[in-house]
Formats: structure tokens, sequence, C-alpha cells
């Protein structure tokens, strides 16, 4: 393929799992005929890949850390409770993550291919997770729509049945997450709008593979779903610019309508609410858990931990809670990440250098006793902040662009066929 097309150097994808040249073809499932799909890959790409692939072989070979006595990591479940797992399969939920942000944030530039291969990365390190992990957090199931989309607008036909099995764990994921009227969901959040993006990109998906199968009805039925999830989630430009004329950013004002079900007084209360607190979602999770989903009573504990902060605090230095939270996101703990941030001078990359230099244990003395950064090393670290969010709800905020095209050509070709069959 490659001498053919002229490609120096490619991917090779069947059934949704990247080809490994380390094995026989025959190991991996390939026989005659077997539909593979073929990605190229630019020089950048796979020097990249060859980084990232060295740096998951490290870890998984010199991974000698305690994760019972590493307290920077914490992985939690949609209540914000920590869960516990063996440490394997922590490195690897942890890596899974990271290749999923990186996929997702290729994905937004619409590289496709590549993002491609980096979320099929991702799901190969969630394997390594035991079946029970994965239907606790939400994350996988959202991974699985992200490689589907990948599908759709890679337009791979031979993927035809790895993407219909991949909808349906997402289905069930978000299902066990959520629960099956999303009262999980409400009783976590206080509200399931944004969500509901999540759930009309999978039906968008489930109608249009139906589609492909030669099964209209159940296409159609797909897409009314659709339909009525796009008029309640598709933002109002009217009263986006409400919001925007209040100060509000376009992402607020979506997430916020959304949240209230189109409100606009409460979308702005919902907005100032959490832009005032600048809780994490873990600890509204964790506050909303223990009032046993009273929104008020939670409250309260938010409010008395965040005066007992300040009250410990105020001779210290304030730092932006938006660095904090991504140092939060990498999983750092808030008190370890503060320190690091006041230490650094509120310099991000210095910051997370400093914490994995310390694995996470920091004294007034750390920054003197930390390892000078290599310029690799930082480059590194660059290369990961780059691709996390400052917005811990970024893979919510969908514009709905791509999917109100999907929708019309979706409607066009089923009225076609619709009358062609007449």
């Amino acid at each position: 393929i490659a001498e053919e097309y002229g490609l120096k150097y490619i991917k090779l994808i069947l059934n949704g799992k990247t080809l490994s040249a380390d094995q026989r073809l025959d190991e991996q499932g390939v026989r005659n005929h077997s539909k593979m799909m073929a990605l190229k890959v630019s020089e950048e790409d796979r020097q990249r890949h060859v980084r990232e692939e060295a740096q998951v072989k490290d870890q998984k070979e010199n991974g000698s850390e305690d994760p019972e006595t590493t307290p920077f990591l914490e992985i939690a479940d949609q209540k914000g409770n920590p869960l516990n797992i063996p440490h394997e399969e922590k490195k690897a939920l942890i890596l899974a993550m990271g290749f999923h942000e990186k996929g997702r944030s290729l994905l937004k530039r619409k590289q496709h291919d590549n993002a491609l291969c980096h979320l099929l990365q991702a799901d190969e390190q969630f394997g390594r997770c035991g079946s029970s992990l994965l239907t606790m957090v939400d994350n996988y199931a959202v991974l699985q729509l992200d490689i589907v989309w990948c599908y759709r607008a890679l337009e791979a036909l031979s993927c035809l049945d790895d993407g219909k099995m991949r909808l349906q764990k997402a289905e069930d994921c978000f299902l066990h997450c959520y629960g099956e009227h999303r009262q999980r969901l409400l009783m976590i959040k206080g509200s399931c709008g944004r969500e509901e993006v999540l759930f009309l990109r999978l039906y968008l998906l489930q109608s249009l593979l139906s589609y492909i199968e030669g099964n209209d009805g159940q296409a159609t039925l797909q897409l009314q779903k659709v339909e009525g999830l796009y008029s309640r989630l598709c933002p109002d430009a009217e009263k986006m610019a409400q919001l925007v004329a209040l100060g509000f950013s376009e992402r607020e004002a979506r997430l916020g309508l959304r949240a209230s079900q189109g409100d606009v007084q409460e979308a702005a209360m919902h907005i100032t609410n959490r832009r005032q607190l600048g809780y994490c979602r873990a600890d509204a999770s964790r506050a909303l858990h223990q009032a046993d989903g009273d929104v008020d009573q939670a409250y309260a504990i938010l409010v008395d931990s965040q005066a007992a902060l300040v009250t410990n605090n105020n001779t210290e230095r304030a730092v932006s809670q938006e660095l904090v939270q991504q140092l939060l996101y990498l999983g750092f703990e808030r008190q370890v990440s503060e320190t690091a941030l006041r230490l650094t001078g509120g310099d991000l990359q210095l910051a997370t250098q400093l914490l994995l230099d310390n694995q996470g244990f920091l004294t007034s003395s750390s920054q003197a006793e930390t390892s000078s950064e290599s310029k690799e090393d930082m480059e590194m670290v660059n290369e990961v902040l780059e691709d996390i969010s400052r917005h811990e709800e970024d893979y919510l905020d969908l514009t709905l662009e791509e999917e109100s095209e999907l929708i019309a050509t979706m409607k066009s070709y089923l009225t076609r066929g619709s009358t062609l069959a007449v």
C-alpha cells in the first residue's frame, strides 16, 4: 500500500484495532479478504507516536511507585468517590485518559485520521482495565462515541460492525453511569441538560448505521429522537446574545442554557454560581453525595470548606483557580497543586514539573531541591498540557454544527429512499 500510493508511513486498522508490526498478521486476526483501513502518517506524527510508545513502555517497566502511598493520584466515580483499583489498572486508566484527551484535541481540529490513532490507543489501554471499572465512569462511553464519530468522518464503511458494537457499549455504559432516566445524574449534578448532547450524538450515529445497513425504519425512528433533542439543545441565537451581553462566554452560555432547559434567567444564575464558587466537579460531587443529593445542604458543605480554606491561607498568595483545575485534571491533589503554583509564581509548566519531580510531595524546600528541568522533560510537559482543556466540561460543549449537517443529510437520504419506494 505504501509503495503503490507513495506513502512513507502508514497505520493499518482492522476491526477497531491498530495492527502491530511486532506480530504476525494471522495472530492479529487478519484473514484473506479482510477489509482494513490504511491511514497516512506524517513524519511529525510518527515521531510523536514513537515518543508516546516509549513513554508508555517506560511507565510499564519502571512504574515502581506505590499507588497506595502516592497521594497526588486520584481517580473518582461519578459521585466523586475515590476508586480503589489495582496498580496496573490505575496506570492503564491514566494512559487511556491521556490518549483520549489528545485524540479529542485532534478531533476538534478535524484531524480525524491522527485522532483515530490516539483514540484507538486509548481504547487499548481501557481494555486493560476491569469491566466493572469501565462501568463506573462515563469516559469509556464518550471514547466509544468519539471513535465512531471518526469512522463517520473518514467514511470507514469497513468498520461498520465495529461501530455498532462500540455504540452499544456506549449506550450500556451511559445507562449504568447515569441511570435509566438519568436519575443518578440528576442527583449528582442537579440537572442532565448538558449531558443530553452525548445522547444526541449517540442516537444520530445509530440512525446513520441503521441507514447504511438498509434499515430505513429504524433509522427514521432514531432520527426522530435526535431531532427532538436537537430542538431543545441547539443554542438559541437571541438567548445566547443576551447572556454574552451580560459578560459570559459563549461556552458558558451554551452549557448554562442546556442546564436550565433554555431559561435565560436560570442560566445566568447557574453560570454566576459556578463562577463565584469555583468548585471543581469532584468537590461538588462529594458534597452532593455527603448531602444525599440535597443541593442546599451540599452548598453549605462547600461554603464551609471554602471558608476554612480561606482562613488557613489568608496570609498566602492567591493562585488562579483555572490553573489549579488543570493540575487537578492531571491527578494532583488540590493542596499540593496550590502550593506548587505559589512556589513557581503561577507558572503552570514549572508547577507541573515540580510536582512530577517530587512525586506529588511538597515541602517548603521542594523548590530548591527539585532537579533542573531538561528541555526534553519540559517539552513533554508542555505537550501534555496543551491538550488538556481549561474547562472540565469541555467534552459537553458541542456547538452541534456538525450534527446539524449530518441531520440534514440523513433527512435527505431517508426522504429520497421513501420517495423511491413509492
